[in-house]
Order: C-alpha cells, then structure tokens, then sequence
C-alpha cells in the first residue's frame, strides 16, 4: 500500500513494534505518509478511543483492512474470550464505528482476514464466549472466530448495497506468523519447527487482503470469500443468512452498539 502512495495508518496494540515497522515500511517504499496509531483490539474502550481518534484527524479512509488476529488467550479486559474478542468483536465493532467514513469517501473497501478454519467452526449461539482452556478449545474458538469474520462479510455487504462500500473475507493462506504467539513453551516446540517449513510467509500471505483492497471490477463480489485472489464458494454453514443476521443482532449487544 505504501508503494502504492497511499497514507497508511498502522493500528497496533504494541507501540515498540509498530513504530520499528513504520521505519521500515518507511525506508523500504520511500512514502513517509505511513503511521502508527494505538489500537488493542482486545479492549472495546481502545477500540472506541481509536476509532475517535481517527475520525478526528484523518479525513479520508478508502480502505480498512481488518487483519489482526490471535489463536490462544485467555480474556479481554471485557471478559470475553481473547479469540473470539479480538478476530471477531473488536473488528466489528471498528467497522461499525469507522463505516460513516468509509461512505463518504466511497468507493472504498473492508478486508477481513479470515480463514480456511472457518469449516471446523460452529456458532452456538447459546454459548458464543467459551472458555479456551485447552488446546482443543483453543482450536474451536478460533475456527468459530474465523466463522463469524465470513458471516460478519456477507451480512454487511447487504447493509452496505447501494452505498458504493464493498466488503471482502479473505483466507490468507497457512502464514508463518506470531498470531499464536500465546501459546506454551512446549505447544511452540512442536508447532514452531512445523510453521517454519511449510507456512507462507507474511508477504505471500498478504497477496489476497491487497488483492481485495485495490483490483478493479471486484465490486459485484462484495460480501464474498476470497482465497489465492480467487472467489471461493464456502460451505453452507458460512453462508446462512438467518445466523448471519443473529451473529450481527447479538454482536451488536456484545460490543454495545444500539441495535439497527
């Protein structure tokens, strides 16, 4: 993006890290029109601190790409579980607070990192913040994360008709990434070495968010599912409208946002 020309906003929970990535970004495209601004999406207060923050300073916003995610945790500061908080309230809580600028400033895109995980996930409705005590857990509430980033997509894709915003989830790929950086000494034994060899990495694994975020005459597949920059049919479970809609009722509560 930055090579692009575009101003970039880096929103990050750790200042260090993303302060040494905009030098970087900075030195390797020659735009000095990238930032960082502080952003934890395990807590809904930053989440709206940001959100107002932005929308004070920065006019324009094009494209939101909502790529931050974790695969272990315990709880947000919202009591929530830390997967399903991050990967899946905190993003849809930025883009419900971000979307009036997006509309002004259409056309303009949302990209949702999502994931082939997605087909192991299950909404249960009765129980949507389980507790992610094993490694099992762990694994359903990230797959279940992933499952409402698609139905999040599809459902404000038809919030978003005649507004000339589109929206996209994206399965990245398997990326070599810290994204279970939270996981113990000895899961990362087992789980590092595998990674290193057989994961992606995070330059090739951005190819579809970049794809979505900037190709031209993707506007009719708004709401769908993405991978290899290719349109990619999902399984019934992720395309059920009736528990898309519930996903965003209940959603809406969880971060308190006043129901449409």
């Amino acid at each position: 993006m930055a090579r692009r020309g575009a101003r970039v906003i880096l929103a990050c929970r750790n200042r260090e890290r993303a302060e040494a990535a905009v030098f970087d970004i900075r030195t390797k495209s020659g735009n000095n029109q990238v930032t960082f601004m502080q952003l934890d999406l395990a807590s809904l207060k930053s989440v709206r601190a940001f959100a107002e923050t932005f929308l004070k300073s920065e006019p324009q916003l094009h494209v939101l790409i909502n790529n931050a995610g974790v695969g272990s945790g315990s709880k947000t500061v919202d009591g929530y579980n830390t997967i399903l908080g991050v990967n899946h309230l905190g993003h849809f809580l930025l883009t419900h607070l971000l979307l009036d600028r997006l509309k002004q400033n259409a056309p303009s895109r949302i990209v949702t990192v999502a994931s082939m995980m997605y087909r192991f996930g299950k909404i249960d409705f009765s129980n949507l913040n389980p507790p992610g005590n094993s490694v099992i857990q762990q694994i359903q509430n990230y797959s279940c994360s992933k499952l409402c980033n698609i139905l999040f997509m599809r459902e404000l894709a038809n919030h978003l008709e005649g507004t000339k915003v589109t929206c996209y989830s994206v399965h990245p790929g398997m990326v070599n990434t810290e994204v279970f950086r939270y996981m113990t000494f000895l899961q990362k034994i087992f789980f590092l070495p595998f990674a290193a060899l057989f994961f992606q990495t995070p330059s090739a694994g951005a190819q579809t968010s970049i794809y979505c975020a900037v190709q031209e005459g993707i506007e009719k597949f708004s709401g769908r599912y993405l991978a290899d920059c290719k349109v990619q049919e999902v399984l019934p479970h992720a395309r059920d409208d009736a528990v898309a809609r519930k996903l965003w009722e209940i959603s809406e509560r969880m971060v308190g946002l006043q129901s449409q």
